[in-house]
């Protein structure tokens, strides 16, 4: 993946924005790594094959045997939609992304960003980051 301006976070600066309501945090993990890992607080939970399949985006062979693991539904998508309608997500909205290790979210704010979300970004270190970043009581 190329590399593009600003498409990374700080878990910090990630944690302060989601905290006073200036970006909506998205966990792009599928169902059973929250299972493992835990869900993150005020998180939207929309795995990144569900994403890729919904900007239509062709899945690799490696994706598509991970999507299959799970049950196939359309709920992540009406929930992506619901997002969208309940927060009145502008183009000009902050997405921050959140996955495993920080990889895949670099991938989804890619593809929120061709989507025309010129404000997707990626929370650096991904999950483990965040748990190892805790947070700071105000």
């Amino acid at each position: 993946m190329p590399n593009q301006p600003q498409l990374e976070i700080s878990v910090t600066a990630a944690r302060e924005l989601a905290a006073i309501g200036l970006a909506v945090l998205m966990d792009i993990r599928q169902p059973f790594e929250l299972a493992l890992e835990g869900e993150v607080e005020h998180a939207v939970s929309l795995p990144l094959f569900r994403l890729k399949q919904l900007l239509g985006h062709q899945l690799t062979e490696d994706e598509q045997e991970l999507l299959d693991a799970d049950e196939p539904d359309e709920r992540d998508i009406r929930h992506f939609l619901a997002l969208i309608n309940q927060h009145h997500i502008g183009r000009d909205q902050i997405l921050l992304c959140l996955c495993n290790s920080g990889r895949r979210s670099l991938h989804a704010a890619a593809l929120l960003r061709e989507l025309g979300y010129a404000r997707s970004l990626s929370v650096r270190g991904g999950i483990r980051a965040w748990h190892a970043s805790p947070a700071r009581d105000s």
